[in-house]
């Protein structure tokens, strides 16, 4: 039986674990998320969770499972990260208004024996958002820790989102249901 560790400064990422009734202990340290800009966009979630994992790698004990997840979000070919500030996260939040994009989480799963790396997308499908709810939401919800720069189960989700297609916690940060799925087969 491991000891789960979840290596996430993600509120939301702790709350799907709790949630799910899993016992773990949150540790988190600043890394590097710079990737190669020809990595395939669908690639870089997955990338950046192993780079996450490896940072916490010569700590690990040999009792203990480490869990590492990057989420991206991408439109029209382009990632869009964390906003830096509050235009940037209006200018993200237009660019997603009235379009479908795709949410990649990946997830590293990680002992001193074995890894296992995944990830899990979800088409998200933005009604068209008036300039008013942006600014609303920006200047409430302050998303700059949010890739994208929204969460799904705030504000903008509840009145610009139409439909998704897919895991509603991996929009959130975590594709839970996977992560089950993998804790059972480790």
């Amino acid at each position: 039986m491991y000891k789960i560790i979840l290596a996430s400064q993600s509120p939301r990422r702790r709350q799907i674990l709790k949630d799910a009734g899993i016992t773990f202990e949150s540790r988190a340290k600043d890394t590097n998320e710079d990737f190669s800009p020809t990595l395939p966009k669908h690639e870089v979630p997955v990338f950046l969770a192993n780079k996450k994992a490896q940072a916490f790698l010569p700590e690990l004990k040999e009792n203990e499972l480490l869990i590492t997840a990057d989420t991206v979000v991408v439109i029209d070919g382009e990632i869009l990260n964390k906003p830096a500030n509050r235009e940037e996260a209006i200018l993200m939040l237009k660019k997603l208004s009235g379009k479908m994009h795709e949410v990649v989480t990946g997830v590293s799963m990680t002992s001193t024996t074995k890894q296992v790396l995944f990830s899990d997308l979800t088409n998200v499908f933005f009604l068209p958002l008036a300039q008013s709810d942006i600014e609303y939401y920006v200047d409430t919800h302050k998303p700059f820790d949010k890739a994208g720069s929204y969460g799904i189960q705030e504000y903008i989700g509840y009145i610009g989102i139409e439909k998704i297609e897919g895991s509603f916690f991996n929009v959130m940060g975590l594709p839970i249901h996977k992560v089950i799925e993998e804790l059972r087969k480790f």
